[in-house]
């Protein structure tokens, strides 16, 4: 009898022990997945935060401040007349007088620089806004509905990615005639595809997602469901693009302003400013060089934060 306690008695001690055993990683794994979880987004969080902190996104967003203060109050920036000019200064090189230098007529070329921010860059707002209005409609009808709207919708859209798109804005612009506005309506139409293009992927990638057969269930229009429900989930990559978008309307815009179709001078406009400049490049170079440089460095500016803008909206999906 004694034996046989302390068999059972070793047996229960056997199984104890193995039971705790066995409950400790279950208890230990339990209380590390609560806590993991905020932790997980808190690194994600401090992450993200990191990485809109960059030293390149900061002056990015810096440079983009400055000249949408040119092109909104540019009389904050400079108090001289961009179209008067002072024929005793003409040409005068880059100093502390005239910061871009003076041009064949003696007009002080950062004035017209930052005057000339206005219409540039209303131009670009315009041209990105028909771009993206029309073409992620486009997209989100043709990737939506599908079938034979589907093939038609794309095939046009193949048709516009097939041209180049400063070619095919020389050629509307060519048979709307000159401005500003025209040559940002060409310029917005010969963005239309690319916005078409990644519209329809999108759609495609929620367009069976759980949330959108439950609002279809529950009697909401197709018109509905994706005002509601599949764009505001497609929104990220399109404000991308968008974004990255600017910077190539403002090279074609001041493209097509170079060739002679924007404003005529002297009225100060980016494109105009280097035309105006490429006859002395010889004996004035900050006449092309200086206002060349500010369109690069807010293309620049614009792919730097739309870079930024693509990797926030991929970690979020």
């Amino acid at each position: 009898m004694v034996t046989v306690s302390a068999a059972e008695e070793g047996n229960v001690g056997a199984s104890g022990a193995a039971g705790a055993a066995g409950a400790e990683p279950t208890r230990g794994t339990g209380g590390r997945s609560g806590p993991a979880e905020p932790s997980l987004r808190r690194r994600a969080g401090s992450g993200a935060v990191a990485a809109f902190l960059r030293p390149g996104l900061i002056l990015s967003v810096l440079v983009l401040l400055v000249v949408i203060g040119w092109a909104l109050v540019p009389t904050w920036f400079t108090s001289v007349d961009p179209l008067t000019g002072v024929p005793a200064e003409k040409f005068t090189p880059p100093g502390a007088a005239h910061w871009f230098g003076t041009d064949e007529t003696g007009r002080d070329l950062y004035a017209r620089t930052v005057h000339g921010a206005g219409l540039s860059l209303q131009a670009t707002v315009i041209a990105v806004a028909i771009a993206m209005f029309v073409g992620t409609t486009i997209g989100m009808v043709s990737g939506f509905v599908g079938g034979v709207v589907d093939d038609v919708l794309m095939r046009v859209v193949d048709v516009l990615l097939a041209i180049p798109g400063l070619l095919l804005s020389l050629m509307i612009v060519a048979a709307l005639g000159f401005g500003t506005t025209k040559v940002a309506i060409a310029v917005g139409v010969a963005g239309i595809a690319s916005f078409a293009r990644v519209a329809r992927g999108e759609v495609l990638r929620v367009r069976n997602a759980p949330y959108v057969e439950a609002a279809f269930a529950s009697g909401v229009r197709w018109p509905g469901v994706l005002a509601r429900h599949v764009l505001p989930n497609s929104a990220g990559p399109l404000v991308s693009l968008a974004t990255l978008d600017f910077g190539t309307a403002i090279l074609s815009v001041s493209a097509l302003s170079f060739l002679g179709y924007g404003e005529m001078p002297p009225t100060p406009e980016w494109g105009v400013l280097i035309s105006d400049g490429r006859n002395y490049l010889a004996s004035a170079w900050w006449l092309t060089t200086l206002p060349g440089l500010v369109i690069v460095a807010v293309v620049l500016a614009f792919n730097r934060i739309s870079r930024a803008l693509s990797a926030w909206s991929g970690g979020e999906r």
